[in-house]
């Protein structure tokens, strides 16, 4: 197990009917803020209205800023960022999924810096200070609720990137499964696949002795497996929506990057496919893993034997240890069909064209190969986009 500091002071505020104390809450940082949804899905289902209730209950005003996107576009950070600079916001609020929380981060960073906020996303420039931010959580997928991290597309090239900070991880996130009940049946699975693919993005590592962290792994995994299914049948499963949310949490929040170093080439190469085609993320994950683990299981087969006996109960008695790993991928790449899921590029109507421009975007940024697990180069990822066909 390798040396970590481990931080993660996000307040949760978990359960049924929590969405009505957001201004309780909100009022112990900023009496003024900005107030981040997406398109209008909050107004239909009536969060909008408990939310400016809430607030105004609280005494605190708000300017909104909607229409963020699925893979949220840098234009609307550049337009939050001058509504912040121009009206003395000193608070974030995000009502939505991981695209809207993106935004907000972006726009936290943004909003205290001279400069292009696109600098920090290029590595032009280092984070130093962030407004505080809070979160409604609208859709179990990203783990943004409690992570380090954000991504955003820039139109300029349609180039995907992300950031990293302990400073931008939200002060609260309110989670109420409830919220979750009117999502349509794709948006939950793709969510559950973006979940299962941050836990299994730690999962392969070359650090030996993790064994605490494989478990904790495994049994999120585990989660996943028991409780999507069920929420494809009835999405109004309390009991599933909640093992979901938490798990989509945990999945992302650090605990499960503790002692060791995990990979994210499939991230990486998946956000070439969401920023060129807009395909879901969860869903272009769905994908892209199955076939960066054809490409790369052969470099520790023992941790691809463990995944598919741990995660999947392949019988250990399984022709061979080979055959093993392989069944695991299978089982994987099945269940994501079972839910509907593209696992293929044809599935998702993906041409085959750009290859070599998406695996230039994955590999620029002075960075010649992506992932830990296994390093690749720009021509193994041309491979894995081709495994993907």
């Amino acid at each position: 197990m390798n040396n970590f500091d481990f931080v993660c002071p996000t307040k949760i505020i978990f359960g049924k009917g929590t969405e009505n104390r957001v201004g309780d809450e909100t009022k112990r940082y900023s009496k003024k803020v900005l107030f981040v949804y997406g398109s209008g899905s909050i107004k239909k289902t009536g969060l909008y209205d408990k939310v400016v209730k809430s607030l105004k209950d609280n005494d605190v005003d708000y300017i909104e800023l909607s229409g963020v996107k699925p893979n949220p576009r840098l234009s609307l950070v550049y337009e939050g960022i001058k509504i912040c600079k121009e009206n003395g916001i000193d608070f974030i609020l995000a009502v939505g999924g991981g695209s809207a929380i993106d935004t907000a981060k972006a726009i936290a960073v943004g909003a205290l810096y001279d400069g292009d906020v696109w600098d920090f996303f290029v590595g032009k420039a280092e984070i130093e200070k962030a407004l505080p931010l809070g979160v409604i959580l609208t859709l179990a997928a990203t783990g943004s609720e409690a992570s380090d991290s954000a991504v955003i597309t820039n139109e300029d090239g349609w180039y995907k990137k992300g950031i990293h900070s302990d400073l931008i991880r939200p002060q609260f996130a309110i989670m109420n499964p409830e919220l979750l009940y009117t999502l349509p049946q794709y948006q939950t699975a793709a969510g559950a696949a973006d979940i299962m693919a941050h836990i299994m993005e730690r999962y392969f590592t070359n650090v030996r002795n993790v064994d605490l962290t494989d478990r904790l792994c495994e049994a999120t995994l585990k989660t996943m497996i028991n409780n999507v299914p069920r929420l494809i049948e009835n999405p109004e499963d309390y009991d599933a929506r909640a093992e979901v949310m938490w798990a989509g949490t945990i999945a992302h929040n650090g605990l499960l990057d503790t002692g060791r170093i995990g990979d994210w080439a499939s991230h990486r190469i998946e956000h070439e496919l969401s920023a060129i085609y807009d395909i879901a993320h969860g869903a272009g994950l769905a994908i892209i893993f199955p076939a960066w683990m054809k490409y790369v299981y052969k470099h520790d087969l023992d941790r691809f034997v463990q995944f598919a006996v741990k995660v999947w109960d392949v019988d250990l008695t399984f022709t061979d240890r080979e055959a093993i790993a392989l069944e695991g991928i299978k089982r994987l790449e099945d269940f994501f069909r079972n839910i509907d899921l593209p696992v293929t590029l044809k599935e998702a109507n993906i041409p085959y064209d750009r290859f070599e421009e998406m695996a230039d975007k994955c590999t620029s940024n002075g960075t010649a190969t992506v992932g830990q697990f296994v390093k690749l180069t720009k021509e193994d990822i041309i491979n894995i986009y081709n495994l993907a066909k």
